[in-house]
């Protein structure tokens, strides 16, 4: 069985403001759907355009919607209440998993995307792993090209956010 060594890059921003201010920027800028509402219209579509429709209600004005958060500082909290917060959100968009997912398979095992917020000693960090960075090893122009625009998407609304 080949290994396939994949090189990620991580885009990375530090925000002064406080985590729950941080947090509002990001809620107000990427779709919160209820999940289970979009699963059932999502697989209710007749056609694509129906699909089309269905997501573009989802996503916000970032073109994203949130699938799922982990609060993973949460668990830090039980034991220690003044740990830090730390959110884990898994974020993307269907139709644009759909165009990388066309030329290359393996997309779907990076999206949607994880975004991590999280709090340090110098700030809010904002993280992402550039899913053009997962893509590059297939060397598909197309896909990567997809990538590239997601990645650009979801760094604008960290930057956002983080000022």
């Amino acid at each position: 069985m080949p290994i396939t060594v994949i090189p990620v890059q991580r885009f990375s921003t530090i925000s002064s403001k406080p985590f729950e201010e941080v947090m509002a920027k990001i809620e107000s800028a990427i779709g919160r759907p209820d999940i289970s509402a979009f699963h059932r219209d999502a697989a209710a579509a007749a056609s694509y355009a129906e699909l089309e429709r269905v997501v573009n209600k989802a996503i916000g004005p970032s073109g994203l919607m949130e699938f799922i958060r982990f609060d993973v500082g949460a668990v830090h909290r039980k034991q220690n209440a003044r740990a830090p917060e730390s959110l884990r959100l898994v974020a993307g968009n269907p139709l644009i998993m759909k165009q990388m997912l066309e030329h290359v398979p393996d997309a779907g095992s990076y999206a949607p995307v994880t975004i991590l917020i999280d709090e340090r000693a110098d700030g809010v960090h904002l993280s992402y792993d550039r899913m053009a960075s997962f893509l590059g090893p297939y060397q598909h122009a197309a896909a990567l090209q997809v990538a590239q625009d997601l990645d650009a998407k979801v760094e604008s609304l960290l930057t956002m956010a983080s000022t």
